[in-house]
């Protein structure tokens, strides 16, 4: 759906989206069932032109280094009436952090509820720190996102989907699969059924979260995996979630489970 949605913003309806419409998924789907088998995984630079290869390749001009510099100057910043930094605690992100965004969305031990990345660092930063609660999307939140992350670059990715996640996994599973919105269409139907297949100018990925938080040249500016999201909601016309819904960190723990087998992408650029 992801590359889809900003064929639709440009031109509307089309009848190659007539088409797309008109696909069913009718087998049954079980738990933990792969639409894609794990050898044809493939992370969305598979499906980019040969220009945002060369950015996000290029160690210069890759538009997201300058909030990946922004997070290594927050990473060390005294915050707070803890008079505390985040490496005041963890340390350099090259050891402490390593891993730790492969296995995000997790349950948090404490509440029990799922966890994303940014959930984990805004509560750190809230009950650690006691310092100001950084918005969803903030720069700053982006940013400290982006820098941890990076700290898994090239690892694979490796959620949990057993005990208490489970559900929240199962959740996911069916946003992904059932049909929403006015354009009455599925994440699967273009995810699973039909990436590669060209609509204009773009091709149809498989809709990985390997590379987020991604520098979005449309957006011009680095965006979450929420956001994302969000804007395929917008794109198939379906009333969308508010910000930090459940329903949002169900899909991305679904979303995250389906690229077990791709590694971690950061600093990414998706156009």
């Amino acid at each position: 759906m992801f590359l889809l949605i900003s064929v639709l913003k440009r031109c509307g309806v089309c009848m190659g989206l007539v088409g797309l419409g008109m696909l069913v998924f009718t087998t049954p789907l079980h738990a933990q069932q792969r639409l894609i088998p794990l050898e044809k995984l493939q992370s969305g630079l598979a499906f980019t032109g040969p220009e945002i290869l060369d950015l996000q390749a290029d160690d210069f001009a890759n538009p997201a280094l300058p909030a990946m510099d922004k997070g290594g100057k927050l990473w060390k910043q005294v915050a707070g009436k803890s008079d505390k930094s985040c490496q005041s605690c963890h340390g350099e992100t090259s050891t402490s952090m390593k891993g730790v965004a492969t296995r995000y969305p997790a349950i948090d031990k404490a509440s029990g509820q799922l966890f994303n990345l940014e959930d984990r660092i805004r509560q750190c930063r809230q009950k650690n720190q006691k310092a100001s609660e950084w918005p969803l999307e903030s720069d700053e939140l982006l940013a400290m996102t982006l820098f941890v992350t990076s700290a898994s670059n090239g690892m694979p990715i490796q959620v949990r989907i057993d005990g208490k996640a489970q559900s929240h996994f199962e959740a996911g599973q069916k946003i992904f699969m059932t049909r929403q919105g006015q354009m009455n269409l599925a994440c699967t139907q273009c995810h699973d059924q039909r990436y590669g297949i060209k609509l204009f100018t773009d091709k149809l990925s498989q809709g990985q979260p390997n590379a987020y938080p991604a520098y979005r040249i449309e957006w011009q500016r680095l965006a979450s995996l929420e956001r994302r999201l969000r804007f395929c909601y917008t794109g198939v016309k379906a009333e969308i979630p508010a910000w930090g819904h459940k329903d949002m960190r169900d899909i991305s723990l679904y979303l995250m489970w389906r690229a077990q087998g791709l590694n971690i992408e950061v600093p990414s650029v998706r156009k």
